[in-house]
């Protein structure tokens, strides 16, 4: 009895480096899990399109295909986009089994990532000193979604023993430049910014730009394909499959 087959969902989008992302993590994923089927597939903007994967799966007589959204954090893509589809797929595919799973999550292991990139950027930067810290987000709508950022953001603080702000990129205040400014009000100097985004994006690149026009001596680069992501988007996978088996 062959694996289910693995589709890494993700927002399309018209920047090619959200999508050279998405199939970097997609490679990573196979190195890690040989002879197990994984593709990639977006709504929005982006090919292949998930209905086309789905359906090039099932051609290929996969008949139990589990679903992870790339996403950090609830959102339309997990809440409205992929419920639509797969209750489509269903329709075309009534003898296949679909299993959507839970986003990827607040993961604590994503700080280690962070850092990973942070130092990346303090090395790109030439810096040597470090006074404060603020973790970039999305953000929500949702304020218990934004409190649990901030939850996170205060463990990478207390982990590194340094002052933390968490800062969002949209819905929310505060936005990057006003946290940067608001920890060199109370004479932090040396503030760097951590980045807990999937993939780089024009949303990322203001939230850089406004941290950078703030004074942040660096700004990392987001999680992006990296073996930890992988590791967890295999643990929503496995969860995924085992949900698929009659109980």
């Amino acid at each position: 009895m062959s694996a289910p087959a693995l589709i890494a969902l993700a927002r399309g989008s018209r920047d090619k480096r959200a999508t050279a992302t998405v199939t970097d993590l997609v490679a990573e994923i196979r190195a890690q899990r040989p002879g197990l089927t994984v593709e990639a597939a977006f709504v929005d903007q982006a090919k292949p399109a998930v209905d086309a994967v789905i359906d090039r799966l099932v051609a290929r007589g996969h008949d139990e295909i589990v679903v992870v959204p790339l996403v950090l954090t609830d959102t339309f893509l997990n809440t409205t986009d992929l419920p639509t589809a797969l209750a489509a797929a269903a329709e075309r595919h009534p003898r296949v089994k679909f299993q959507a799973t839970p986003v990827l999550g607040l993961e604590q292991s994503f700080l280690q990532v962070v850092d990973e990139r942070m130092r990346q950027a303090l090395r790109q930067a030439h810096a040597r000193e470090l006074d404060a810290l603020v973790l970039a987000s999305v953000g929500s709508t949702d304020p218990l979604v934004n409190q649990s950022i901030a939850r996170l953001a205060r463990l990478w603080g207390a982990h590194h023993r340094l002052p933390v702000v968490a800062a969002y990129a949209a819905a929310t205040p505060p936005a990057t430049g006003d946290a940067v400014r608001a920890l060199r009000a109370e004479g932090r100097r040396h503030v760097a910014v951590g980045s807990f985004f999937l993939s780089p994006s024009p949303l990322t690149d203001g939230a850089t730009e406004l941290a950078l026009e703030a004074g942040a001596i660096a700004v990392a680069a987001p999680l992006g394909a990296h073996a930890e992501v992988a590791r967890t988007v295999l643990a929503r996978y496995a969860v995924g499959a085992v949900e698929l088996v009659p109980v």
